[in-house]
């Protein structure tokens, strides 16, 4: 770069993107070292780096020349390593947000390394609140070389950067020349609040990697511990010192091009928090299962019978869809909030009663937590047999999915009470389990969508594995057969058939149930098929091995938000139970 001249960054291709998180908010960066999402100070604040939906700002750290990209995380954390080899040297950059994050306080620490030989890097600032409206103002350098500004209401500092020439847009750049061996070191700081004494990058960087050392299990008993503990720090980067679990870094991003189903996931999802509070407890309950407790007790407790699908980080309730009026990721849109805050979803009360049993099962079902069984229980009782929305937040019908939930929930819960309280719960999901056999089992025997819907549905292979039913019962083997003829291709599982057109036209495959489906097959005792799904899916990703909700067969893409919560979640339970028989590990 020389003169003024200036490098815009276009989207990439989604299995290109590094995820840095550090529980309250995240960003992800790009190939070429550029931030291309960033949300300050909160994960659905608005974003200050959001080229990756056709907004404003860059922060870029990028070798001159020409190079070629490849990357790693650090094992066991979210400190990703972008590397990129030159025609005649390499250089990394070591990039993070400082971990434990302060809810009020953005850190990014950016470590430039010059591995052998002396190395050119060209650096751009230009943080710009309101998804790109509002740009850097009152610029100024103090004697320490520390650039500070303003931008909307936001306050920031960037260390690091003395030698930085803003251009009359008040953007920054910097070239930087490293010796080989040496490395460099920028501190980006954004907050809601004036900022205190700057961060000291030394200092900073030893306690994120202590942190996340001390934050993540090694999972050295599953069969893919390098996987298990990745999915778990995602879990982990995702989660906020509330307990509250995002679904997902992102808004927007296209599960099918031009299809109209974009989405903001920027929010904690009730069942998404349970399936990583399950993954989490496997063998021993590691914090993200106290997380996830906690977060959905409090909800339960708060709304009741009003209890909503999906909440803020605070607990409080979504903001209803709206646009922002940008290009938006190619193929997507722009929608910021969620529909969902008005729907009602029954099979998030069964997966909710599985967390409380789970917690119950290690002695931890006290106080509050054993008030939300009641809650959720008299939830059930009452609202089973009406129509509601389902697992894949579809109009409202009797879908047979969340009744089975329901089913394997009560059947959880009633093995941790006393025998009369157990005795109800298990009638009540015989009551439950009874009917809907009569309005939602197929003529050939396997669970159909809903009364109305005589095709199956892979999220029905679940329930089984949760203990609704048997694993050698006709019905849960009938409709295991059922999805494997009609709704897998090439190693993947569609989640149902939209219509008559071939699987992968009217959407991708789904992540979250091709591990469904390894449960499935290893509940059964399979010695192979679970581990060809596993594998299978679990390769989906890019070189920072992350996964959205939807995979392209066809075009092995990513598609959606990402990363997808879920689907680390079902990962991190699936390399962990596939490392045990059926019998050794109990299921909740």
């Amino acid at each position: 770069m020389s003169g003024n001249d200036w490098q815009d960054f276009a989207p990439h291709v989604l299995r290109e993107y590094a995820l840095l998180a550090d529980g309250e908010r995240g960003a992800l960066c790009g190939p070429r070292g550029d931030i291309a999402w960033l949300c300050a100070p909160g994960w659905d604040d608005e974003a200050v780096l959001s080229t990756l939906i056709g907004g404003g700002g860059t922060y870029s750290v990028s070798p001159a020349g020409t190079s070629v990209w490849g990357g790693y995380y650090e094992p066991g954390t979210l400190i990703w390593r972008n590397r990129w080899v030159t025609t005649d040297t390499v250089v990394e950059c070591r990039e993070a947000l400082q971990f434990p994050g302060d809810p009020h306080r953005v850190v990014l620490l950016r470590r430039i390394d010059a591995v052998d030989r002396d190395v050119a890097v060209h650096v751009q600032l230009d943080v710009r609140d309101g998804f790109g409206r509002r740009g850097m103002r009152q610029l100024h350098c103090d004697r320490q070389g520390r650039w500070s500004a303003r931008t909307g209401g936001l306050w920031l500092r960037w260390s690091g950067a003395h030698a930085a020439t803003p251009d009359e847009h008040h953007r920054l750049r910097l070239d930087v020349t490293l010796r080989g061996g040496s490395h460099h070191d920028l501190v980006l700081e954004i907050s809601d609040r004036p900022l205190g004494e700057p961060i000291d990058a030394d200092v900073a960087w030893a306690e994120t990697e202590h942190t996340w050392q001390v934050a993540v299990p090694d999972f050295d008993h599953s069969v893919a511990p390098r996987d298990a503990r990745h999915a778990y720090a995602v879990l982990r980067g995702l989660t906020t010192r509330g307990g509250g679990m995002v679904a997902a870094a992102t808004l927007g991003l296209p599960e099918r091009a031009e299809a109209g189903r974009n989405y903001d996931y920027r929010y904690v999802w009730l069942r998404d928090q349970c399936y990583a509070g399950l993954a989490a407890a496997v063998t021993e309950p590691h914090p993200l299962l106290h997380d996830a407790v906690a977060f959905t007790t409090a909800r339960v407790l708060e709304h009741g019978d009003r209890l909503a699908p999906a909440y803020r980080t605070d607990g409080s309730s979504l903001p209803r869809e709206s646009t922002l009026e940008l290009p938006g990721y190619p193929g997507g849109s722009d929608v910021v909030g969620n529909w969902v805050t008005g729907q009602f979803q029954l099979d998030a009360l069964g997966e909710i009663l599985q967390l409380l049993a789970t917690t119950a099962r290690y002695g931890r079902l006290e106080g509050d937590a054993r008030k939300a069984v009641d809650v959720v229980v008299d939830l059930i009782a009452t609202r089973w047999q009406r129509p509601e929305a389902g697992i894949w937040e579809l109009h409202d019908a009797w879908w047979t999915q969340s009744r089975l939930a329901c089913v394997a929930g009560l059947r959880a819960i009633a093995a941790q009470m006393p025998a009369a309280r157990g005795g109800e719960l298990v009638g009540l999901a015989d009551a439950i389990l009874a009917e809907t056999t009569r309005r939602c089992l197929s003529p050939q025997g396997f669970w159909q969508r809903s009364p109305d819907l005589a095709t199956t549905d892979a999220s029905l292979l679940l329930p089984p594995v949760r203990g609704a039913v048997p694993a050698h019962d006709p019905r849960t083997l009938a409709t295991l057969a059922a999805v494997r003829r009609e709704l897998t291709e090439d190693g993947y599982v569609y989640r149902f058939a939209h219509d008559a057109r071939p699987l992968g036209e009217a959407e991708g495959a789904f992540l979250l149930c091709g591990f469904i489906m390894s449960l499935a097959c290893w509940q059964q005792g399979d010695d192979t098929e679970p581990f060809r799904w596993f594998e299978r899916n679990r390769a989906a990703c890019g070189p920072p091995g992350l996964l959205t909700e939807e995979f392209d067969v066809r075009q092995r893409q990513l598609r959606g938000n990402m990363p997808q919560a879920f689907v680390h979640a079902v990962l991190l339970e699936s390399a962990q139970r596939l490392g045990t028989s059926p019998s050794e590990t109990a299921t909740p």
